[in-house]
């Protein structure tokens, strides 16, 4: 369970810290786009909407899960960023002073800020990226990335498992956050920046030859 955000900030006033910035590297190949898009075709097809152009059933089911996969594989890549930049985040809190540190902020608070309370400008950010929905991007690549040690193989994910692993990645980001009790918080007291890894990398390359 978590403490009312409100409550948290009213605690912390009106004191900024600054968090690492969340960096984002790429997660996907040339060949990611086509699979989605053959995905989408066959889902809508299966599901009676577009109609069929001579492929089989059982080849649309396959296409649907290859690209039900993708999805799966590009979200854990995500996720291990988001589970990267949380650990330094809980590494600012436990090296910050005793205001922080006494509060019960944990992964799970730096978890929900990402989610459900990001800075504005972050938000917008992602929308300029076409995410439009990144409350339950971040969500599912957070379950996903920590149900799963490495990126796992077709193989070893049930066709119910693809066909539905929206659903079951939604069950397990709200298992993980409650493992345990933490304090809620929001962008009026913890703000960060997002970037592309190349974009951070180019801004860094500046500074440096500046």
């Amino acid at each position: 369970m978590s403490e009312d955000p409100n409550q948290a900030s009213a605690t912390l006033g009106d004191r900024v810290w600054e968090l690492p910035p969340l960096i984002l590297h790429p997660f996907t190949n040339d060949s990611g786009p086509a699979v989605l898009l053959q995905g989408s075709k066959a889902a809508l097809t299966l599901a009676g909407m577009l109609p069929g152009e001579g492929d089989e059933r059982d080849d649309l089911t396959r296409k649907l899960l290859e690209s039900r996969f993708a999805e799966v594989r590009m979200l854990y890549f995500v996720g291990k960023d988001l589970l990267r930049w949380i650990a330094q985040c809980v590494d600012l809190v436990s090296r910050s002073d005793d205001t922080l540190s006494a509060m019960g902020i944990r992964e799970q608070s730096f978890a929900a800020l990402l989610v459900y309370h990001a800075p504005e400008a972050v938000r917008q950010k992602l929308h300029l990226w076409g995410v439009a929905n990144p409350e339950a991007v971040f969500s599912r690549a957070l379950g996903i990335a920590t149900s799963f040690r490495e990126v796992p193989s077709p193989q070893q994910l049930s066709d119910v498992f693809l066909l539905q692993y929206h659903r079951f990645a939604d069950h397990l980001f709200a298992c993980a956050q409650r493992l345990l009790p933490f304090t809620e918080i929001t962008a009026a007291n913890f703000s960060f920046d997002l970037y592309a890894s190349g974009e951070y990398s180019r801004m860094l390359e500046k500074q440096w030859g500046e």
